[in-house]
């Protein structure tokens, strides 16, 4: 009963750790989450040592592919915040052009050199 208990309280968490990561392809997260769920099955049906076992799997490959799958994301949402990023940087390089170019002006139109 004590091994059932912690099967299902680990297959609870192992779903809630593959639930995190949205969309992709989260397939392999989800087999290795039902491998989770197949090992507390037999623990259930009194196949303790063959259920822990495979529960155990599971919960390793599912937490491996789940950080695999967040990599994924997190590179993905990089590679589409780059073109602003260097836009950012192309104005602040255009904001600082023209504010030299203003001092120029400036100073030209004060002493009137150039004229």
């Amino acid at each position: 009963m004590r091994a059932m208990t912690i099967a299902v309280l680990l297959g609870v968490f192992t779903l809630g750790v593959a639930g995190v990561a949205p969309a992709a392809d989260d397939s392999k997260v989800k087999s290795a989450t039902r491998e989770v769920e197949s090992g507390a099955k037999k623990i259930g049906d009194g196949k303790v040592g063959q259920g822990v076992e495979d529960t155990a799997k599971g919960i390793g490959k599912t937490v491996v592919e789940g950080a695999k799958f967040t990599g994924e994301k997190l590179k993905e949402a990089g590679k589409a915040a780059e073109p602003e990023a260097k836009s950012a940087g192309q104005n602040v390089k255009e904001g600082a052009t023209s504010f030299g170019q203003s001092v120029k002006n400036f100073f030209t139109n004060l002493f009137g050199i150039g004229k």
